[in-house]
Order: C-alpha cells, then structure tokens, then sequence
C-alpha cells in the first residue's frame, strides 16, 4: 500500500514537470496550467510525506521513489507559485504581448512586441522599486 502511494506521488509529480514543460506560448491558458500543476504537486508532496510517515510510524523502510516525488513536488510548487505570482503582477502586460504576438506576421513585428513588453515591465518594475 505505501509503495504504491509512492509510486503514484512519483507519477504526479512527473505529471506536473512534463505540464511545467508543455505550457506553450499562449498566457491565458499558461495560467490555467500552471495553477493545475501547482495543486497535482502539492498532491504529490502529499501523498509522498504521508507514506513516508506511514513506513516510519510502522517500523518499514521508506517506499522507492517517496523522496525524489517530495522533491520535485516541492521544486514545482515552489516554481509553479513564483511563475503565477510573476503571471499576476504582470497581467496586463502579457496580455498585450500576446495579443500583439499574435498579430505580428514578419521576424521584425515579434521584436518590435518583444521590445513593447520589456519596456511595459521594465516600466512597472522602476514603480516597484521606488
């Protein structure tokens, strides 16, 4: 019972990396993807520290994998939650990028978002700092 708990610690959290990896390029549903693999971690951590103290309370060596599982569910959460917290100070401003992204049709209208979006946040971060 507490391998198998392990074990699917590990599957989630594996879940979650490969999530972290396919966001694309789209923000609004970037978002959405985030949250999701933020809460699968966090399942993740859970159920790899649960069978962790379930083998320690029994007297039983740790289950395979329980460890690694705890830590890529931690390193997601904690990336997953700086990257929504980056998502909603900087709100307005991915929303323009990509909506300017997807307009743009030649090599030189993407640099010219590019350049709109590093100056919009550059803007806030300089509010920011004062």
């Amino acid at each position: 019972m507490l391998q198998q708990r392990a074990w699917a610690a590990l599957a989630m959290s594996l879940i979650g990396t490969f999530g972290m990896a396919g966001m694309g390029g789209d923000i609004r549903r970037g978002v959405y993807v985030l949250a999701v693999v933020v809460a699968i971690a966090a399942g993740a951590l859970w159920l790899a520290v649960t069978a962790m103290k379930r083998a320690r309370r029994i007297g039983s060596s740790r289950p395979r994998g329980a460890i690694f599982a705890a830590v890529l569910g931690v390193i997601e959460i904690g990336i997953g939650a700086m990257a929504l917290a980056g998502c909603a100070m900087f709100w307005p401003q991915l929303t323009r990028y990509s909506s300017c992204e997807s307009g743009a049709g030649t090599i030189a209208s993407q640099h010219a978002c590019y350049r709109q979006l590093q100056h919009s946040v550059n803007g806030v971060i300089g509010v920011l700092r004062r």
